[in-house]
């Protein structure tokens, strides 16, 4: 076996997708080797990803000065440039898609964050996003938010591969799972292949530690909370995540499970995002290797991934954090911490922080339309 830790968290059971995407990987050979030498195995785009792609790559300037601008909206402009870059990654990736039989191999793409709480126009938008990629290894990115959950289940049994985002809370992580099973089936009620569906279900991290961190550094003084707060710090996103994963291994092991899973259905896997450490107490590869498991997916942003690469010593170690999962939740419930309103939070924080990059590069887009 390779000694390169990210060909050994494939082996485990565990794909690597790639949180980032512009033009210079996609042109400089960069995605190439990275799916070639470390089993990259997908990749996942959102607002913000492309409002730093777009506002930093001149490649984009030249694209727009060829563009036709007569009733273009940088809406309209904006589609145009990131399905260009999308479509290509996608066919970086289609050998691995027929490689591994349509288990990965996947981009996402996601629908404008302004339509999060809208779920006919998350569903329009959807579809044609897909009628213009046309490519079996899209999954359109919808957020897991009451009104998503609607859009996701149509888009599903409709036969579009979706990644469901912005999973913070167990529970919401379970209606998910259980809108992904109602669609498989619809279809199968209908008469419809189930093979050809393909869903991840994003379950974000170091933003869940980022809010409970803070929370808990203010219970301070020569107290048992104070106390129970200091050994908490960076532990609730891990343990959320293993709680999810624990859900995920009892629904696949129910009669429900197994008849959708002999018509040909695929698992919903889990994906682990928001993988950037954030807090610089904490290791740069902090959340990938208590969160090593079968049947799951790890997105990491590039320089996590060349941190993981000379650092990480993987193993199947997601059963270690299932056992401390529980407790970790009872002590914050002990110290005050909501988790349920602290995790509705999250979504709301998580929706604006794709919005305001969204309205960014519209606007460098509709300087530079005018400019050009």
């Amino acid at each position: 076996m390779s000694d390169n830790p990210l060909n050994k968290v494939n082996g485990f059971g565990q794909s690597i997708w790639l949180d980032f995407i512009n033009r210079s990987i996609l042109s400089d050979g960069t995605l190439k080797r990275l799916i070639q030498n470390d089993d990259l195995a997908g990749l996942t785009s959102n607002p913000a990803i492309f409002e730093k792609a777009i506002s930093r790559d001149t490649t984009y300037a030249d694209d727009i000065a060829r563009f036709d601008h007569s009733g273009v909206t940088p809406e309209m402009l904006y589609v145009s440039l990131i399905l260009e870059d999308i479509g290509s990654a996608a066919d970086h990736f289609f050998p691995v898609y027929e490689r591994t039989a349509g288990r990965d191999g996947y981009v996402s793409i996601e629908v404008s964050p302004l339509l999060a709480r809208d779920s006919e126009a998350s569903i329009q938008e959807a579809r044609e996003l897909w009628r213009r990629l046309n490519r079996p290894n899209i999954m359109i990115k919808i957020p897991g938010t009451e009104e998503g959950l609607t859009a996701v289940r149509t888009l599903l049994a409709e036969g579009i591969n979706v990644n469901v985002t912005l999973l913070f809370s167990v529970e919401r992580y379970a209606r998910v799972l259980e809108t992904y099973l109602q669609a498989l089936e619809e279809r199968l009620s209908q008469g419809l292949p189930l093979s050809n569906v393909a869903s991840v279900a994003s379950f974000f991290l170091s933003r869940i530690d980022v809010q409970i961190d803070a929370l808990l550094d203010k219970i301070v003084g020569d107290v048992p909370e104070a106390k129970i707060a200091r050994v908490l710090r960076g532990r609730a996103a891990i343990a959320s995540a293993a709680l999810a994963y624990r859900h995920f291994q009892s629904v696949t092991k129910t009669p429900r499970w197994q008849v959708l899973a002999r018509a040909g259905g695929n698992a919903q896997r889990l994906l682990w995002a928001s993988t950037g450490t954030k807090d610089p107490a904490y290791s740069t590869i902090k959340y990938i290797e208590p969160l090593v498991a079968v049947d799951t997916v790890n997105t990491l942003p590039l320089e996590t991934l060349n941190a993981y690469r000379e650092q990480g010593q993987p193993s199947l170690c997601i059963e270690e954090s299932i056992a401390d999962a529980d407790e970790v939740m009872t002590q914050l419930a002990s110290v005050g911490v909501d988790i349920a309103a602290l995790m509705q939070a999250l979504e709301e924080e998580g929706i604006r922080k794709f919005v305001g990059p969204y309205q960014a590069v519209l606007s460098t887009l509709d300087s530079l339309r005018k400019s050009g």
